[in-house]
């Protein structure tokens, strides 16, 4: 089994910046996207990077303004979110897979977080 476990979420005024965290532990993963969820609202793919390789992918409505990364040592894969805006506001899911999908699929990954919860102020 994989273990994932975010953290790093909070309030934070339009404009700001947050950076979040998916601790993993258990077997080895190969790819970990993070994903978001508003009221009301679908999940939707936010970003994801393959662990061996560092290759990303990210959401049009996210590029140039979040960076997701990776530390192999601390097997923790960061969102790093700059220049929020107010409809970023949702929560945030890590989720993780063995098969080295790096897409926008949901369905495509097997292990999933509890989620944190980002709020965006205007």
């Amino acid at each position: 089994q994989v273990q994932l476990v975010e953290s790093g979420g909070g309030l934070v005024q339009a404009g700001g910046s947050l950076r979040l965290s998916c601790a993993a532990s258990g077997r080895t993963i190969s790819a970990v996207g993070w994903f978001r969820q508003a009221p009301g609202k679908e999940r939707e793919f936010v970003a994801a990077i393959r662990w061996s390789s560092e290759s990303t992918n990210y959401a049009d409505s996210v590029k140039g303004r979040f960076t997701i990364s990776r530390d192999n040592a601390r097997s923790t894969v960061y969102l790093q979110m700059n220049s929020l805006k107010p409809e970023d506001t949702a929560v945030y899911f890590c989720a993780a897979n063995r098969d080295y999908y790096y897409g926008y699929e949901a369905w495509r990954y097997s292990y999933w977080g509890q989620g944190t919860q980002v709020t965006v102020s205007s």
